[in-house]
């Protein structure tokens, strides 16, 4: 059930708690519904030996578990953000994180293989470090969606350089998912983002050096 941003500003506490907790159900379950068409449509079915197949799901993989993680710390954000301006730029940023997850999980599916198995661990510790973000004060909770989306930005662009040549699908679907990132990042920037203290970038990179590495096989 996704609400659009419109109707979201309307909602009361208790509402929004409801309609998080079915995201949360929604991504943790596999049925995130896409507001757009799936990039990689556009593109043939690529043919690819058992190999390539299972390096490009391992990406996909990794990057469907990168979405519900960024579900998971918007989520957390909104709910706790002081300022009601700010929770619906992170609800708006949510619902194309959504369609990320629906365009990854798509592309598992054509490549016929699953996303990981511990997606609720993921969604878990992503919501309570989104939390944890809001209660800083939004202007912090903002600077830590800037440095997420530089990070995840870099982390796409890896990704690309490593899919296989003649995974045009994969490839468009990163693409734009990298697009929407660096639009996330610019507008959190200008609605008064903070940059993140030294040791915390290294230490988000850190963790989730090591989610990608678990992500890419379970």
């Amino acid at each position: 059930m996704n609400i659009p941003v419109s109707d979201a500003r309307r909602l009361s506490g208790i509402d929004r708690t409801l309609a998080a907790f079915q995201r949360a159900l929604d991504t943790i379950a596999g049925a995130a519904v896409a507001a757009r068409p799936s990039p990689g449509d556009a593109q043939p079915l690529p043919r690819l030996d058992p190999s390539a197949r299972r390096h490009a799901a391992g990406l996909m993989r990794v990057n469907h578990t990168g979405e519900v993680c960024a579900q998971a710390l918007y989520d957390g954000q909104a709910a706790l953000a002081r300022d009601g301006a700010t929770r619906a730029h992170l609800e708006a940023a949510a619902s194309e994180e959504t369609d990320h997850l629906a365009w990854c999980a798509q592309r598992l599916a054509e490549l016929d293989d699953r996303a990981s198995l511990l997606n609720p661990v993921w969604y878990a510790g992503s919501f309570a470090i989104g939390a944890l973000a809001a209660l800083a004060g939004d202007r912090w909770s903002l600077g830590f969606v800037v440095e997420t989306e530089r990070q995840v930005e870099a982390h796409l662009g890896d990704h690309l350089r490593r899919l296989p040549p003649t995974d045009a699908r994969s490839r468009a679907i990163l693409q734009a998912m990298q697009a929407d990132e660096a639009r996330h990042a610019d507008h959190a920037l200008a609605r008064g983002g903070r940059k993140l203290p030294g040791p915390l970038p290294s230490l988000m990179r850190i963790a989730s050096g090591a989610m990608k590495a678990v992500a890419y096989r379970l």
